[in-house]
């Protein structure tokens, strides 16, 4: 199981960009296969790549994710090639549907059919990848809009590597049958081992359906990550991202990450750590995330502890293990890169 690094859009080691390209050199030194970048509404994850592809020559860049209705499929399929371009073919395209909070309040996209509108997206972006000329009719993407003066255009520019591979972020089963259909690797995020081995049951029956082979498909669960000696410390490291997550991450209605504490068994307290979010109270949700719900979604803990979760996610299924770092300085975090890669040895 290979490690990948998630630097993240928040905290001030992340939003520094110095600080990025300093991780990432230390990443890649330690032998990471990947480094991904993602996005909220603040920091774009393209251009975040593009700079950290100037300053490494092996680790491979990713998306993780790029929303869906921050672009066009057009404009994501440029993005894309000129990065691995740029890159000398590093790119790893990590696709995601968001929620309605971000798509609708932040981009001003109806958050409608998303799973169609995501199969539509990835053909799209193929097609385009390929230096085809891009012409779909689907239920959520018509190119060239019909009874208009356009035509169907090709990209004038081509990725290093072809194909390209493209990720899904998914959760829900649905979601994970469509990235077993259509992608070259899924990205779940927070999922516990056991949860993660049942859930590629999904992806597997999608891959069937499709007549692809499951095996082929990249399994990279992202999680966030702490070690210490003092397994207190160490949650508490993580319990206001976590915090964030199922409190802020989306609307009352639709956070998929509080719906994931739900499918887990913790539906008493990640309802009321959402409560004490949207209500303003941080630390009433800080205070609100039981330890065991902590242990669930986290890779934190002591080194014989996350010795294990990462033995578990092996023996899940995972393929590559994405962390995202949680330590409190940069100091703390180069040296967080050295005990995972030493604890996944």
């Amino acid at each position: 199981m290979r490690l990948g690094l998630s630097i993240g859009t928040l905290g001030p080691a992340a939003a520094d960009p110095n600080a990025q390209l300093m991780l990432v050199q230390e990443a890649e030194r330690l032998g990471y296969d990947s480094a991904w970048a993602s996005e909220g509404y603040g920091v774009d994850p393209a251009t975040t790549l593009a700079w950290l592809a100037a300053g490494t020559e092996r680790i491979a860049l990713g998306t993780g994710v790029i929303q869906m209705s921050s672009r066009t499929a057009v404009a994501t399929a440029m993005a894309a090639a000129t990065v691995d371009r740029v890159s000398g073919g590093r790119f790893l395209l990590g696709l995601g549907a968001s929620g309605p909070q971000v798509s609708e309040g932040w981009h001003g996209q109806r958050y409608e059919r998303p799973l169609a509108h995501l199969r539509d997206y990835v053909a799209v972006v193929r097609t385009a990848l390929e230096q085809r000329p891009v012409e779909h009719e689907g239920p959520s993407i018509v190119l060239p809009l019909p009874d208009s003066r356009g035509k169907a255009l090709t990209m004038t520019i081509g990725p290093v590597r072809q194909p390209l591979p493209v990720h899904l972020a998914a959760m829900g089963p649905k979601a994970v049958e469509l990235a077993g259909e259509v992608a070259d690797g899924w990205l779940p995020i927070h999922f516990p081992p056991e949860h993660l081995a049942d859930t590629l049951a999904h992806l597997r029956a999608g891959a069937a359906r499709a007549g692809r082979d499951a095996a082929r498909v990249e399994v990279s669960p992202m999680v966030m990550a702490m070690v210490d000696d003092d397994a207190d410390y160490a949650r508490d490291m993580v319990r206001p991202m976590v915090a964030l997550y199922l409190g802020g991450m989306g609307t009352k209605g639709v956070n998929f990450y509080n719906r994931l504490a739900h499918r887990l068994g913790f539906g008493s307290a990640a309802a009321r750590v959402q409560d004490a979010y949207l209500e303003g109270d941080m630390g009433e949700a800080v205070e609100e995330l039981p330890d065991d719900l902590i242990d669930a979604l986290t890779l934190c803990g002591t080194p014989d502890r996350v010795r294990e979760l990462m033995g578990a996610y092996r023996k899940a299924g995972a393929t590559r293990l994405i962390v995202g770092l949680n330590a409190p300085t940069m100091d703390d975090r180069i040296e967080q890169l050295g005990w995972l890669a030493e604890l996944n040895s």
